[in-house]
């Protein structure tokens, strides 16, 4: 899978250090540059009508404690950010037990309008969906993280404070584990 190229961590900080001292295009443009990313990775946790409101809480909560991120060596800004993003679904969770992770209705909105494409992806979403709540939950995070958010692999182990060898063998134990639970006509799909 290819991934979107990242800005550089250096121009990253360069932002952060002016939104640090209040100066909001900065932030704006760190909010244009995360905000598909925490989007995709919200909206694969939790049910399409909480997805918005938790994307701003996300970047609210960022813009608020700003103050207190720090350059360091083995956090960067995105880590940071997706460590917010995931404790503010936890969050949610808690709150409300009551919802189910994803939508029904999530799907792919550029795919033909075809009521046989439509029920078919439905189905494998909601096929998929059922095994990722069966995986332990660290498994299901290492997949969203890299499948849905499309994080690197060296992302993906900052935001769950690993090695990026450890975020690799949890990847592929994780989708072994996943295609163990899915149909076998499934399978070669994983």
């Amino acid at each position: 899978m290819d991934h979107k190229p990242f800005v550089e961590e250096a121009v990253v900080l360069a932002l952060v250090t002016r939104a640090q001292s209040g100066d909001t295009e900065a932030f704006g443009r760190l909010y244009d540059h995360f905000f598909l990313p925490i989007y995709r990775y919200t909206a694969f946790r939790v049910s399409s009508d909480l997805v918005e409101d938790l994307v701003s809480d996300v970047f609210v909560k960022a813009w608020e404690k700003l103050h207190t991120f720090k350059a360091r060596k083995n956090i960067p800004f995105g880590a940071w950010l997706f460590r917010i993003a995931r404790h503010t679904v936890i969050d949610t969770y808690r709150s409300q037990r009551h919802f189910e992770e994803v939508s029904e209705d999530l799907m792919d909105e550029d795919t033909l309008n075809r009521a046989d494409h439509n029920f078919r992806q439905k189905d494998v979403l909601r096929i998929v969906r059922a095994a990722l709540d069966q995986l332990p939950r660290r498994y299901r995070e290492v997949l969203l993280l890299s499948y849905v958010a499309e994080l690197p692999h060296r992302e993906v182990a900052r935001v769950l404070r690993s090695s990026e060898g450890g975020v690799r063998v949890l990847k592929m134990r994780a989708l072994r584990k996943l295609e163990s639970l899915l149909p076998s006509e499934m399978k070669n799909s994983v």
